[in-house]
Formats: C-alpha cells, sequence, structure tokens
C-alpha cells in the first residue's frame, strides 16, 4: 500500500458488526441459548468490529497484521480474568458457599460442567482484546497527538509503588474481605507498571516521560467505554453477574453500583500492564504492539 493510500474495512469488521446485531435480536426474541451464551457471542461480535476499525485507523490489528499477537492477547486475557477469579473466590477451588464469589456472583449458568469452562474461556478471552481495540481506537482519533509536559516518575516513587502493589496483590489472598475490591484494581499497575518501565517494554510511564499522553488517556477511556458495554450488555442477558460490594450508594447502573464505575479506570491500565509483562517475559518486548 502506497503512502496515503485509502484503507478498505476489513470484512470481519462487518461480520462483527452482524453478530452484534444479530445477538440483540435474538435476545430480544427470547431465543434462550443466544441468552445463555449472550456473553461471549456479542463481546466476539465487538471484538471483531473494533480490530477492522483499528485496521482502518491504523493499517494494524490482531486479525490482519498481528495475528500471533491476537493469540498471545487472548490467551493472556483468559489467565489474567481466572487470577481475578481467584481473587474473588480465594477458596474457590475447594467449592462451597464462598464460591459464589466475594463482590461478584453468576447466575444462570450452564449446567455442563464442560460447556461451561468452555463459556468462561470464551468470554474470558474478549476482555483484553476488546479494552485494547478500543483504547487503540480511541489513540488513533480522540486522544491522537495528546501531549503533555515530559514526566518523569522518580525511582524513588516506582520503588514504592512497586512495594504498594505487592502488598496490595497479596493482602486480599490473605485476609479474605469484601472491603479489598479495590486492591483487585489497583494493585498489579503499581506492580508492573514500573517493572515495565524500567525494563524498556511498553509503558505509559514511559509515554509520559516523553510528553505523550495518548495511551494512557486512551487506556482510561477505554476503561469506561467497555466497562458500560460489560454491564450494558450483561443485564439483559440470561447467564450474567451480579454484585455484593459494601460501598455506598447502592445506586446502579445496570447491575453495577455507580461508584464501582470508576474501578474500570485502573482496571484497564491494570490488564494493559499484565500483559506487556506476558509480552515481556516470553521475549516479545521489544517489537510494537497494536496498541
Amino acid at each position: 500500500m502506497t503512502v496515503g493510500a485509502r484503507r478498505t474495512f476489513p470484512l470481519h469488521g462487518y461480520l462483527g458488526a452482524g453478530i452484534i446485531v444479530a445477538a440483540e435480536a435474538a435476545l430480544l426474541a427470547g431465543a434462550p441459548v443466544v441468552g445463555r451464551w449472550f456473553t461471549p457471542i456479542v463481546w466476539t461480535g465487538y471484538v471483531l468490529l473494533l480490530d477492522a476499525v483499528v485496521a482502518r485507523l491504523t493499517g494494524r490489528s490482531y486479525l490482519t497484521t498481528d495475528r500471533g499477537e491476537g493469540v498471545l492477547v487472548a490467551l493472556a486475557s483468559i489467565g489474567g480474568w481466572w487470577l481475578f477469579e481467584w481473587y474473588n473466590a480465594p477458596r474457590f477451588w475447594r467449592g462451597g458457599a464462598d464460591a459464589l464469589g466475594l463482590w461478584w456472583q453468576y447466575h444462570g449458568m450452564e449446567p455442563n460442567l464442560f460447556l461451561r469452562r468452555v463459556g468462561y474461556d470464551w468470554a474470558f478471552a474478549t476482555i483484553f482484546p476488546g479494552l485494547f481495540l478500543t483504547a487503540a481506537a480511541l489513540r488513533a482519533t480522540v486522544f491522537k497527538g495528546a501531549r503533555l509536559k515530559p514526566w518523569r516518575a522518580s525511582w524513588s516513587a516506582q520503588r514504592v509503588a512497586i512495594v504498594v502493589g505487592a502488598a496490595g496483590a497479596a493482602l486480599p489472598l490473605v485476609v479474605v474481605s469484601h472491603w479489598l475490591v479495590p486492591l483487585v484494581w489497583t494493585s498489579w499497575v503499581l506492580l508492573l507498571e514500573p517493572l515495565n518501565f524500567r525494563r524498556g517494554r511498553p509503558s505509559w510511564l514511559a509515554d509520559l516521560a516523553a510528553g505523550d499522553a495518548s495511551r494512557v488517556l486512551a487506556l482510561l477511556a477505554s476503561g469506561l467505554v467497555c466497562g458500560f458495554l460489560w454491564e450494558f450488555w450483561n443485564y439483559w442477558a440470561l447467564t450474567k453477574w451480579t454484585y455484593t460490594v459494601p460501598y455506598p450508594p447502592s445506586v446502579k447502573l445496570f447491575e453495577m453500583p455507580v461508584l464501582g464505575y470508576l474501578g474500570f479506570l485502573p482496571f484497564a491500565l491494570e490488564c494493559f500492564a499484565m500483559y506487556q509483562c506476558v509480552r515481556g517475559l516470553l521475549g516479545q518486548g521489544a517489537r510494537t504492539p497494536v496498541l
């Protein structure tokens, strides 16, 4: 493709849009199978659509130019969310009442255990891709060229963040409490982002040191966009999740208490830090990621 050539919109984007529309229509029509599998179906459509949007905007995406990275993002997403499930139910593998979850619980689950695990992994595989593709699209449009005065976190501040993050990551596994859910969404970014920065991996701390605010703003915004869509689509599904968190106010937007939407901001940063750490450990840190 020559410089300045107009990029075509990939066909899988139309497929993704079609999946979203068809899933919504089937759900409204009362189709029970779609209702039970709605979350992985609709988020698959979203990922396909956003992948095409990002390819159209930037010339790169997980399904057009970086398929290996796309597989890695999906696998890291599955592993990352199973880690969060472990936090949600520290005695998850023992079963019992506490296996329902400290902070979120699933309802209307598939009775077949094998199919249930397929549903879990399929849904979990869409989390990181959905976040990162949304952020990539926002970075290429809304936050394109966002700059600020270069700011570099001091080494002492980074060391403090690492120590606080490590302690915060461990505490909810030691002290099982409904009040500790904020640590799940903040501790890993405090721990991993400085480590990624210091090892030369893709990092929004490195971006800020260079005066580039586009990636961190896009990630924060993607957390809110995807968080809203997760809760919106979940609200109407037959297989869904609800929350039991003690923080006021009790006012909800869909199933999520309104205060809980703030958690999607650090969550997006945390998922990015986790993924870049995995890429670095696998020797992929020097390659430029899609986001």
